[in-house]
Protein backbone atom coordinates (compact mmCIF):
# COMPACT_ATOMS: atom_id res chain seq x y z
CA UNK A 1 0.00 0.00 0.00
CA UNK A 2 1.25 3.50 -0.88
CA UNK A 3 1.77 5.16 2.50
CA UNK A 4 1.84 8.72 1.17
CA UNK A 5 -1.37 10.72 1.47
CA UNK A 6 -1.93 12.10 -2.02
CA UNK A 7 -5.72 12.37 -2.33
CA UNK A 8 -8.37 14.37 -0.48
CA UNK A 9 -12.11 13.76 -0.56
CA UNK A 10 -14.46 16.73 -0.21
CA UNK A 11 -18.05 15.69 0.58
CA UNK A 12 -20.07 18.52 -0.99
CA UNK A 13 -23.49 17.11 -1.82
CA UNK A 14 -25.45 18.77 1.00
CA UNK A 15 -28.31 21.17 0.29
CA UNK A 16 -27.19 23.94 2.64
CA UNK A 17 -30.63 24.58 4.12
CA UNK A 18 -29.19 26.70 6.94
CA UNK A 19 -28.34 29.37 4.37
CA UNK A 20 -31.65 29.54 2.56
CA UNK A 21 -32.75 31.46 0.57
CA UNK A 22 -29.22 32.07 -0.81
CA UNK A 23 -28.58 28.35 -1.29
CA UNK A 24 -31.73 27.87 -3.34
CA UNK A 25 -29.60 28.58 -6.41
CA UNK A 26 -26.02 28.77 -5.08
CA UNK A 27 -24.26 25.73 -3.55
CA UNK A 28 -23.39 26.51 0.08
CA UNK A 29 -19.77 25.63 -0.72
CA UNK A 30 -19.74 28.56 -3.17
CA UNK A 31 -20.87 31.21 -0.70
CA UNK A 32 -18.16 33.87 -0.48
CA UNK A 33 -15.95 34.23 2.58
CA UNK A 34 -14.58 37.72 1.87
CA UNK A 35 -13.89 37.14 -1.83
CA UNK A 36 -13.33 33.39 -2.16
CA UNK A 37 -15.82 30.52 -2.04
CA UNK A 38 -15.78 28.59 1.23
CA UNK A 39 -14.62 25.41 -0.50
CA UNK A 40 -11.56 27.11 -2.01
CA UNK A 41 -10.08 27.60 1.45
CA UNK A 42 -10.19 23.83 2.00
CA UNK A 43 -8.72 23.10 -1.43
CA UNK A 44 -5.86 25.54 -0.81
CA UNK A 45 -5.21 23.90 2.57
CA UNK A 46 -5.09 20.46 0.92
CA UNK A 47 -2.66 21.58 -1.77
CA UNK A 48 -0.43 23.30 0.80
CA UNK A 49 -0.41 19.98 2.68
CA UNK A 50 0.96 18.05 -0.31
CA UNK A 51 -2.32 16.74 -1.75
CA UNK A 52 -2.15 16.12 -5.50
CA UNK A 53 -5.66 14.90 -6.32
CA UNK A 54 -8.89 16.55 -5.13
CA UNK A 55 -12.06 14.45 -5.25
CA UNK A 56 -15.36 16.31 -4.92
CA UNK A 57 -18.43 14.26 -3.97
CA UNK A 58 -21.27 16.34 -5.37
CA UNK A 59 -25.00 16.17 -5.95
CA UNK A 60 -27.66 17.96 -7.96
CA UNK A 61 -27.27 21.71 -8.35
CA UNK A 62 -23.50 21.82 -7.83
CA UNK A 63 -22.44 22.81 -11.35
CA UNK A 64 -21.30 26.27 -10.18
CA UNK A 65 -18.68 24.59 -8.02
CA UNK A 66 -17.42 22.54 -10.95
CA UNK A 67 -17.34 25.65 -13.16
CA UNK A 68 -15.33 27.57 -10.54
CA UNK A 69 -12.42 25.12 -10.68
CA UNK A 70 -12.59 24.82 -14.48
CA UNK A 71 -11.03 27.06 -17.12
CA UNK A 72 -13.21 30.05 -18.06
CA UNK A 73 -12.10 30.90 -21.59
CA UNK A 74 -14.52 33.83 -21.95
CA UNK A 75 -13.50 35.44 -18.65
CA UNK A 76 -9.79 34.90 -19.29
CA UNK A 77 -10.06 36.39 -22.78
CA UNK A 78 -11.90 39.46 -21.43
CA UNK A 79 -9.35 40.02 -18.65
CA UNK A 80 -6.46 39.62 -21.08
CA UNK A 81 -8.03 42.07 -23.55
CA UNK A 82 -8.47 44.66 -20.79
CA UNK A 83 -4.93 44.17 -19.52
CA UNK A 84 -6.05 43.04 -16.07
CA UNK A 85 -3.09 40.73 -15.61
CA UNK A 86 -3.46 40.28 -11.83
CA UNK A 87 -7.06 39.09 -12.16
CA UNK A 88 -6.13 36.94 -15.16
CA UNK A 89 -3.38 35.25 -13.15
CA UNK A 90 -5.82 34.65 -10.29
CA UNK A 91 -8.40 33.08 -12.61
CA UNK A 92 -5.85 30.78 -14.23
CA UNK A 93 -4.37 29.79 -10.87
CA UNK A 94 -7.77 28.56 -9.65
CA UNK A 95 -8.27 26.34 -12.68
CA UNK A 96 -4.79 24.83 -12.41
CA UNK A 97 -4.61 24.33 -8.62
CA UNK A 98 -4.67 20.54 -8.67
CA UNK A 99 -5.97 17.49 -10.44
CA UNK A 100 -9.70 17.50 -9.71
CA UNK A 101 -12.26 14.71 -10.13
CA UNK A 102 -15.97 14.60 -9.43
CA UNK A 103 -18.28 11.81 -8.35
CA UNK A 104 -22.01 12.08 -7.65
CA UNK A 105 -23.77 11.07 -4.47
CA UNK A 106 -27.20 10.40 -5.95
CA UNK A 107 -29.04 10.23 -2.62
CA UNK A 108 -28.36 12.00 0.72
CA UNK A 109 -27.41 8.85 2.60
CA UNK A 110 -24.95 10.33 5.10
CA UNK A 111 -21.30 11.36 5.37
CA UNK A 112 -20.08 7.76 5.45
CA UNK A 113 -21.91 7.05 2.20
CA UNK A 114 -20.48 10.22 0.63
CA UNK A 115 -16.94 9.10 1.47
CA UNK A 116 -17.74 5.63 0.15
CA UNK A 117 -18.73 7.18 -3.20
CA UNK A 118 -15.06 8.15 -3.67
CA UNK A 119 -13.72 4.63 -3.17
CA UNK A 120 -12.95 3.88 -6.83
CA UNK A 121 -11.06 7.17 -7.24
CA UNK A 122 -9.09 6.82 -4.01
CA UNK A 123 -8.14 3.16 -4.50
CA UNK A 124 -5.98 1.23 -2.04
CA UNK A 125 -4.10 4.08 -0.39
CA UNK A 126 -4.51 6.37 2.62
CA UNK A 127 -6.48 9.53 1.98
CA UNK A 128 -7.79 12.70 3.59
CA UNK A 129 -11.35 13.88 4.09
CA UNK A 130 -12.04 17.61 4.36
CA UNK A 131 -15.47 18.97 5.26
CA UNK A 132 -15.67 22.35 3.48
CA UNK A 133 -17.83 23.93 6.20
CA UNK A 134 -14.89 23.80 8.61
CA UNK A 135 -12.55 26.61 7.63
CA UNK A 136 -9.29 26.55 9.59
CA UNK A 137 -6.83 29.42 9.91
CA UNK A 138 -3.43 27.97 10.80
CA UNK A 139 0.19 28.91 10.23
CA UNK A 140 0.97 25.29 9.32
CA UNK A 141 -2.04 23.88 7.42
CA UNK A 142 -4.19 21.71 9.67
CA UNK A 143 -4.13 18.82 7.22
CA UNK A 144 -0.34 18.94 6.99
CA UNK A 145 -0.13 18.70 10.78
CA UNK A 146 -2.34 15.61 10.62
CA UNK A 147 -0.43 13.98 7.78
CA UNK A 148 2.77 14.44 9.79
CA UNK A 149 1.15 12.55 12.69
CA UNK A 150 -0.06 9.85 10.30
CA UNK A 151 3.45 9.44 8.91
CA UNK A 152 4.92 9.21 12.42
CA UNK A 153 2.31 6.92 13.98
CA UNK A 154 0.93 4.92 11.04
CA UNK A 155 -2.72 5.08 12.07
CA UNK A 156 -5.76 7.09 11.02
CA UNK A 157 -5.91 10.62 12.44
CA UNK A 158 -9.00 12.66 13.34
CA UNK A 159 -8.75 16.40 13.91
CA UNK A 160 -10.10 17.49 17.28
CA UNK A 161 -10.59 20.64 19.26
CA UNK A 162 -11.10 21.06 22.98
CA UNK A 163 -14.71 21.97 23.78
CA UNK A 164 -15.66 22.67 27.38
CA UNK A 165 -19.15 22.50 28.87
CA UNK A 166 -22.51 21.53 27.34
CA UNK A 167 -21.42 22.65 23.84
CA UNK A 168 -19.63 19.28 23.53
CA UNK A 169 -23.06 17.71 22.85
CA UNK A 170 -23.01 19.14 19.32
CA UNK A 171 -20.00 17.01 18.27
CA UNK A 172 -18.69 13.52 17.93
CA UNK A 173 -16.49 13.01 21.00
CA UNK A 174 -13.40 10.83 21.43
CA UNK A 175 -12.85 8.33 24.22
CA UNK A 176 -9.27 7.41 25.13
CA UNK A 177 -6.24 9.03 26.71
CA UNK A 178 -3.76 11.79 26.05
CA UNK A 179 -0.50 10.58 24.55
CA UNK A 180 2.40 10.66 27.06
CA UNK A 181 4.89 11.85 24.41
CA UNK A 182 2.83 14.43 22.49
CA UNK A 183 -0.02 16.08 24.44
CA UNK A 184 -1.72 17.10 21.18
CA UNK A 185 -2.19 13.43 20.25
CA UNK A 186 -5.08 11.45 21.76
CA UNK A 187 -4.91 7.65 21.75
CA UNK A 188 -8.45 6.80 20.74
CA UNK A 189 -10.37 3.82 22.14
CA UNK A 190 -13.83 4.84 20.97
CA UNK A 191 -16.16 7.71 20.12
CA UNK A 192 -19.69 8.82 20.84
CA UNK A 193 -21.80 10.89 18.47
CA UNK A 194 -23.37 13.96 20.12
CA UNK A 195 -23.45 12.67 23.71
CA UNK A 196 -25.22 14.42 26.55
CA UNK A 197 -22.77 16.65 28.42
CA UNK A 198 -22.68 14.38 31.47
CA UNK A 199 -22.04 11.33 29.28
CA UNK A 200 -19.23 12.81 27.14
CA UNK A 201 -16.10 10.63 27.53
CA UNK A 202 -13.74 13.60 27.06
CA UNK A 203 -13.63 17.22 25.93
CA UNK A 204 -12.09 16.24 22.57
CA UNK A 205 -14.58 17.07 19.80
CA UNK A 206 -14.08 15.71 16.28
CA UNK A 207 -14.12 18.38 13.55
CA UNK A 208 -14.06 18.15 9.78
CA UNK A 209 -10.60 16.80 8.96
CA UNK A 210 -9.67 13.11 8.72
CA UNK A 211 -6.70 11.09 7.48
CA UNK A 212 -7.89 7.53 6.96
CA UNK A 213 -6.55 4.18 5.80
CA UNK A 214 -8.37 2.51 2.86
CA UNK A 215 -9.65 -0.28 5.12
CA UNK A 216 -12.40 2.15 6.16
CA UNK A 217 -14.06 1.71 2.75
CA UNK A 218 -14.66 -2.01 3.29
CA UNK A 219 -15.98 -1.28 6.78
CA UNK A 220 -18.32 1.42 5.50
CA UNK A 221 -19.67 -1.04 2.96
CA UNK A 222 -20.58 -3.29 5.88
CA UNK A 223 -22.06 -0.48 7.98
CA UNK A 224 -25.83 -0.51 8.29
CA UNK A 225 -27.75 2.77 8.02
CA UNK A 226 -28.71 4.38 11.32
CA UNK A 227 -32.07 5.53 12.62
CA UNK A 228 -32.50 8.20 9.93
CA UNK A 229 -31.35 5.94 7.11
CA UNK A 230 -27.84 7.33 6.81
CA UNK A 231 -24.41 5.67 6.90
CA UNK A 232 -22.25 7.61 9.33
CA UNK A 233 -18.49 7.98 8.91
CA UNK A 234 -18.04 7.69 12.68
CA UNK A 235 -19.59 4.21 12.59
CA UNK A 236 -17.02 3.14 10.00
CA UNK A 237 -14.21 4.60 12.11
CA UNK A 238 -15.52 2.78 15.19
CA UNK A 239 -15.19 -0.48 13.27
CA UNK A 240 -11.72 0.57 12.11
CA UNK A 241 -10.71 1.03 15.75
CA UNK A 242 -11.19 -2.69 16.36
CA UNK A 243 -8.47 -3.47 13.79
CA UNK A 244 -6.11 -0.49 13.67
CA UNK A 245 -4.85 2.40 15.73
CA UNK A 246 -6.78 5.66 15.47
CA UNK A 247 -5.51 8.95 16.88
CA UNK A 248 -7.13 12.23 17.70
CA UNK A 249 -5.03 15.33 17.07
CA UNK A 250 -5.68 18.74 18.60
CA UNK A 251 -4.46 20.89 15.74
CA UNK A 252 -2.74 24.26 16.08
CA UNK A 253 -4.97 26.92 14.58
CA UNK A 254 -8.47 28.39 14.76
CA UNK A 255 -11.52 26.69 13.31
CA UNK A 256 -14.61 28.48 12.02
CA UNK A 257 -17.92 26.73 11.38
CA UNK A 258 -18.77 28.35 8.05
CA UNK A 259 -21.82 26.10 7.75
CA UNK A 260 -23.43 28.23 10.45
CA UNK A 261 -24.48 31.86 9.92
CA UNK A 262 -22.75 33.15 13.04
CA UNK A 263 -19.61 31.14 12.29
CA UNK A 264 -19.59 32.48 8.74
CA UNK A 265 -19.80 36.05 10.04
CA UNK A 266 -16.96 35.40 12.50
CA UNK A 267 -14.78 33.98 9.73
CA UNK A 268 -15.58 36.88 7.40
CA UNK A 269 -14.57 39.47 10.00
CA UNK A 270 -11.35 37.74 11.07
CA UNK A 271 -10.17 36.85 7.55
CA UNK A 272 -10.97 40.37 6.33
CA UNK A 273 -8.99 41.95 9.18
CA UNK A 274 -5.92 39.88 8.20
CA UNK A 275 -6.01 41.12 4.61
CA UNK A 276 -3.41 43.75 3.73
CA UNK A 277 -5.65 45.31 1.07
CA UNK A 278 -8.81 45.82 3.16
CA UNK A 279 -7.81 45.01 6.75
CA UNK A 280 -6.76 48.50 7.95
CA UNK A 281 -9.83 50.22 6.47
CA UNK A 282 -12.15 47.51 7.79
CA UNK A 283 -10.61 47.72 11.27
CA UNK A 284 -11.14 51.50 11.26
CA UNK A 285 -14.77 50.98 10.24
CA UNK A 286 -15.38 48.47 13.04
CA UNK A 287 -13.70 50.76 15.59
CA UNK A 288 -15.98 53.65 14.59
CA UNK A 289 -19.21 51.63 14.86
CA UNK A 290 -21.53 52.81 17.62
CA UNK A 291 -23.14 49.95 19.61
Amino acid sequence: MNKRVRKAVFPAAGQGTRFLPATKVIPKEMLALVDKPIIQYGVEEAIASGIEHIIFVTGRGKSAMEDHFDISYELDATLEKKGKTDLLEMSRRISSMARISYVRQKEPLGLGHAVLCAQDLVGDEPFAVILPDDVIDAEVPCLKQMIDVFNQRGGSVLATQTVEGPAISAYGVLAGSQDPVNPRIYNCTGMIEKPKFEQAPSNQAIIGRYVLTPRVFELLEQTKPGAIGEIQLTDGIKSLLKEEKVFGYTFEGKRFDAGDKFGMLQATVEFALKRADIGPKFREYLTDLKF
